[in-house]
């Protein structure tokens, strides 16, 4: 295993169950596909192999992105927040990235938010 994977892995703040939350997000699009969890070792399994590994937190097991959908992830980049405590992962989507089928796991799920006009309005 490379150093700078291992040095990479160790720049993550993991929360107390060893989770990060990662925000997927198309790379030339910018466009927020969904949130996931990676634990270390997805994270490695991420860096080292090309496509977003996931650590599911309901089936307690790894997931690669489309290995039984077809929807995979190509990485375009990964890196961390200011903080250390939240990964942005930048991917080539194919198919659908939401597990309901459709592009994002945002569509047409919006709340109704009050707009609000420059500060302290």
């Amino acid at each position: 295993m490379s150093v700078s994977v291992e040095s990479d892995i160790e720049r993550v703040a993991w929360n107390p169950d060893g989770l990060a939350p990662v925000i997927v997000q198309q790379f030339d699009t910018r466009e927020v596909l969904m949130l996931a969890w990676m634990d270390a070792e997805a994270l490695r399994r991420t860096l080292t192999g090309g496509r977003a590994v996931y650590w599911s937190r309901s089936r307690q097991e790894y997931w690669r992105k489309g290995d039984t959908s077809g929807n995979t992830q190509r990485v375009h980049g990964v890196a961390v927040d200011c903080d250390g405590d939240a990964i942005l992962l930048t991917v080539d989507q194919h198919g659908p990235a939401c597990h309901t089928g459709t592009r994002t796991c945002f569509d047409g799920r919006d709340l109704h938010a009050a707009a609000t006009e420059g500060e302290g309005a």
